[in-house]
């Protein structure tokens, strides 16, 4: 058995591959980018067994416990087919352990396994994404390093698991099952062999990185940064979620706003009973045609764009009756056009309500983008661009290295950032006040 840490010799890795080059990270070195890239086609020890009983799970776990090293993980959801972000098939690879598929709909409780890596770091590509389905199944990593947002320090234009892959080790990953529905049982062989080689080489990936992020001097930055993922609470529950329905820029009047929500939630109940994904019960843009319309009986609603002769007269009086629900309320219980936001207002309005401000923000912005550019990397990263409207709106009683300092941390800038962020924000809040 191989694995991410054998010698050249036998890895699959090439050895022509390597980081980014002294411009900051906009592709291989010359010779990777001379030879050709190698398509990745099976996993090295073959497609795994599907985990889904717990004799194979404790299997897995003491092999994982006993394994050494980083711990690479993944998760597939079934988005856009299911209701929610659940996790419907779980990859994981370790030296020592090699790759084990787990199914957590007959394995819904992974905290043993969790419990077993605790330890070690994880990697994982894009982790904010997998993280809040890994938790729900009792996945709580210590430590992680994301390989995503490392590309993204480090200066690389592609950051996909894929465009990552075949820049810094030289292998094409096949992507062709990444928006399947994950939920099917069993999962055909093609789809286990593209989540199998997802986990294949993200260690060897992570190391990569590591030197390459080490050589630019931000490997502490992303250091910190991956703390502050792994570290950071659940997000809080969306307030008025049916806000997000896409096009409610043209929805303008109270009445037509509570037609929205009363057909969002409507469609909420049906999604989460049936899990299903929303929009597949009832699609945004005809939630929206209906708020617009009002109509006033199944007809009318019948001749709308999304409710057509597809939709059956049961389903159609359910939805008209949730149109007659919002036509009913009083108008004390409409909802208020906006949203009422806490912090600065859109950055638009500010030169009509604070000049001044406007001048800072103008200042802090251009600063901010010349220094990202300098480090070659993405504005949001060295930033982000609500912490520098925050403190242009709201700026401290003095304008000196530490109060602005103080302000970027307790708006949660990371160390790092506040060091190479603090001394423009001094600047453009001096030039602006």
């Amino acid at each position: 058995m191989t694995d991410a840490h054998d010698t050249a010799a036998d890895s699959p890795l090439r050895t022509t591959g390597g980081a980014p080059p002294d411009d900051g990270g906009t592709g291989g070195t010359s010779a990777s980018r001379a030879a050709e890239p190698v398509p990745l086609l099976e996993p090295r020890e073959g497609i795994p067994p599907v985990i889904a009983d717990a004799d194979g799970l404790a299997a897995v776990v003491a092999a994982f416990a006993a394994g050494t090293g980083p711990v690479a993980v993944d998760a597939e959801r079934a988005s856009g087919y299911r209701y929610g972000q659940s996790a419907y098939l779980v990859q994981l690879r370790r030296e020592g352990a090699g790759s084990a598929l787990i199914d957590p709909v007959a394995c819904p409780d992974l905290s043993a396994l969790g419990e077993a890596i605790a330890d070690a770091e994880w990697v994982l590509h894009a982790a904010t994404q997998d993280l809040p389905c890994l938790r729900e199944i009792g996945m709580v990593p210590g430590r992680i390093f994301d390989t995503e947002l490392a590309g993204r320090l480090a200066g690389f234009p592609r950051v996909g698991l894929g465009a990552m892959v075949e820049s810094v080790l030289g292998y094409v990953l096949e992507k062709g099952h990444s928006a399947v529905d994950w939920s099917t049982r069993p999962l055909p062989e093609p789809w286990l062999r593209y989540a199998a080689l997802d986990v294949e080489l993200l260690v060897d990936l992570r190391d990569a990185l590591e030197k390459e992020l080490e050589r630019q001097g931000k490997l502490e930055w992303a250091l910190q940064e991956f703390d502050a993922i792994a570290s950071a609470p659940p997000p809080a529950p969306r307030k008025d979620p049916w806000r997000r329905t896409s096009g409610m820029h043209k929805v303008r009047r109270r009445r037509q706003l509570a037609v929205v929500r009363e057909l969002w939630e409507a469609r909420d109940r049906i999604a989460r009973r049936r899990d299903v994904s929303p929009g597949k019960v009832l699609g945004d843009a005809a939630i929206v045609e209906a708020a617009l319309a009002l109509p006033a009986n199944v007809h009318a609603l019948t001749a709308l764009s999304g409710f057509g002769n597809r939709m059956g007269r049961r389903q159609l009086e359910q939805w008209q009756a949730a149109v007659d629900r919002a036509r009913a309320l009083p108008e004390s219980a409409l909802p208020l056009p906006g949203q009422a936001v806490a912090g600065p207002p859109p950055p638009r309005a500010w030169a009509d309500k604070d000049p001044a401000a406007a001048a800072r923000l103008s200042a802090a912005r251009a600063a901010v983008s010349a220094r990202a550019e300098e480090l070659r990397m993405p504005q949001e990263n060295l930033i982000a661009p609500d912490t520098v409207r925050r403190v242009c709106w709201t700026p401290p009683g003095t304008v000196d290295a530490a109060s602005v300092g103080d302000a970027l941390a307790a708006h949660g800038a990371r160390p790092w950032q506040v060091e190479q962020v603090t001394p423009l924000l001094v600047a453009a809040l001096a030039a602006g006040s």
